[in-house]
């Protein structure tokens, strides 16, 4: 008879707790659907966080070539006060500027947003690029004399 009873208090036991432990399918979905929400809301932010960093780089950049496209213009204005024999090099470093100056602007506006990866990879490649362009910039100015 103490078999039977602690069997049966046993076997109550388990099934209540199978009972309240099991939610019902209804609930399951329910939870599913709200996880799915929240996934997608924190997606959108995400994708939201990413254009708004694309935006502002490339604005950033583009008046970083509006500058470089001035100094140009300046390099020019200067060259007339060269002397001759100076200003063929002149003419021929300010060409090579205002074509590096174009090749970035052409790939800043040719780049469409392709995931954060590549998005991250670019903007590491176009930085240093920049950098560099920057550097030519600023020795274009600078007169080696030895």
């Amino acid at each position: 008879m103490k078999k039977s009873i602690v069997t049966f208090v046993l076997s109550s036991v388990v099934a209540g707790a199978l009972i309240t432990g099991c939610a019902s399918p209804e609930q399951r979905v329910e939870n599913a659907q709200e996880k799915a929400d929240k996934a997608n809301e924190e997606l959108a932010k995400a994708n939201e966080d990413y254009m708004k960093d694309m935006e502002e780089y490339r604005r950033a950049n583009e008046e970083k070539i509006a500058e470089n496209e001035k100094s140009i213009q300046e390099f020019r204005a200067r060259k007339e006060q060269a002397k001759k024999e100076a200003k063929a090099d002149y003419d021929k470093k300010i060409a090579e500027l205002e074509q590096k100056n174009t090749d970035m602007k052409k790939r800043l506006d040719d780049y469409k947003a392709d995931g954060r990866e590549k998005w991250q990879k670019f903007k590491e490649e176009f930085t240093h690029d920049m950098d560099e362009l920057g550097k030519s910039f600023r020795d274009f100015t600078v007169k080696n004399v030895k």
